[in-house]
């Protein structure tokens, strides 16, 4: 089953990044690379934006969550991003650099659990989550993103819904 949501997640990257309108070449666009670290309340992430188009950024992400939890789980996320808004910050006089703007995505995201620890009441989890959030730089390196979702989450056998909120607080290399 993992394997296959992986799969979808790819295919749909794959479209969200070539079915654009390549009319308007002088267009902004979301930088070819970025790379960072962030923090948040739960975990550390290290992630990196591939540009796949002028509007399209694939965020890989590895992490550790549950840092400040009795269950710590190292995941790996894959999220193609689709930033909506980047032409209307330009034109405002804001600042677009780094992938500031606001963005839709779906987030696919790998929990790793550990079997004996705490009784075996975790196993590894996969979820699938359509989210809406923002990414604002501070200064030329500090950044904070903000996002919320829900979608579902897949775990041995159970189908449930996942929530996803996000605040954390970054550097951009």
């Amino acid at each position: 089953m993992t394997r296959v949501i992986f799969a979808i997640v790819l295919v749909m990257s794959y479209y969200f990044g070539f079915s654009q309108d390549d009319q308007n070449k002088t267009e902004v666009s979301v930088e070819t690379s970025v790379f960072g670290v962030q923090v948040g309340l739960i975990g550390v992430w290290a992630h990196n934006e591939l540009r796949l188009s002028n509007q399209v950024a694939l965020r890989s992400e590895l992490g550790i969550n549950g840092v400040n939890t009795n269950t710590i789980s190292p995941s790996i996320a894959l999220e193609p991003r689709w930033y909506y808004n980047l032409g209307k910050r330009q034109e405002k006089g804001k600042r677009i650099d780094g992938n500031s703007g606001n963005y839709f995505s779906l987030r696919a995201t790998y929990f790793f659990h550990d079997d004996e620890e705490l009784n075996k009441d975790y196993t590894d989890e996969i979820s699938v989550i359509p989210t809406w959030g923002i990414r604002r730089n501070i200064g030329k390196h500090f950044n904070y993103e903000v996002g919320a979702g829900a979608g579902l989450g897949f775990e041995s056998k159970n189908i449930d819904i996942d929530l996803y909120v996000n605040l954390r607080f970054g550097y951009r290399f």
